[in-house]
């Protein structure tokens, strides 16, 4: 009998491989779903457990790549719902009365995102964290619905075919990797997001400080 992918895994990553052995090609769905809400699951993680059910013969894989695919589409719809709900204007006012952001740095991204735009979909699609939160700026530029629905599609189906492939593709020898990491990899991914946010505020305190010495 195939070994079970969610027995002894811990944190973030054992909990949602539960998910996919209980309910299957839609639990892979709801797992992407809630990545990408959750950043401190890392779908890089999840996606070769999805895979190597398929392996096991508990799922479909064809069936787990259209489900995550699902799952991220609803996902990055529900968040450029907020962008487009926020606007620019609201975002930039935010931002401007927020004490470690600076309007500057919302007028750059909106730049750099009028000039990608549909490409910086796509590629957000494919880096980690990013993927999350790559809808918001195409919701508050009110990107397009169409060209936005098409580049998420073709970046995620992508992301989530290279990572359930991989888990298909070596089998039982993942099985172990996943269960031996597991832990480590969700506390890896949750102190690096930690980090990456005190990194901010001391940039920002150090910002701050130099321009009132001036």
């Amino acid at each position: 009998m195939a070994a079970q992918p969610s027995g002894d895994y811990q944190g973030f990553i054992g909990w949602v491989l539960s998910l996919m052995d209980r309910f299957g090609e839609p639990g892979v769905g709801l797992a992407i779903f809630l990545e990408n809400f959750i950043p401190p699951i890392p779908s890089e993680a999840i996606l070769p457990g999805a895979g190597f059910l398929a392996y096991a013969g508990l799922m479909s894989p064809w069936g787990a790549w259209l489900w995550a695919n699902l799952g991220s589409l609803v996902g990055a719809v529900l968040w450029y719902v907020v962008g487009a709900a926020l606007g620019a204007d609201r975002t930039r006012g935010i931002m401007g009365r927020a004490p470690l952001l600076k309007v500057q740095d919302f007028d750059k991204a909106e730049r750099w995102f009028h000039r990608w735009g549909p490409w910086a979909v796509l590629l957000g699609r494919c880096v980690p964290i990013v993927r999350s939160f790559i809808s918001i700026p195409a919701g508050i530029t009110r990107m397009r619905v169409t060209t936005f629905l098409f580049f998420t599609l073709i970046g995620s189906a992508i992301w989530n075919g290279i990572w359930i492939g991989l888990g298909f593709g070596l089998g039982p020898s993942i099985a172990p990797i996943l269960e031996e990491w597991s832990g480590v990899l969700s506390n890896i991914v949750v102190a690096l997001a930690v980090l990456a946010v005190l990194v901010f505020v001391v940039q920002r305190l150090r910002t701050v400080r130099r321009r009132d010495s001036v």
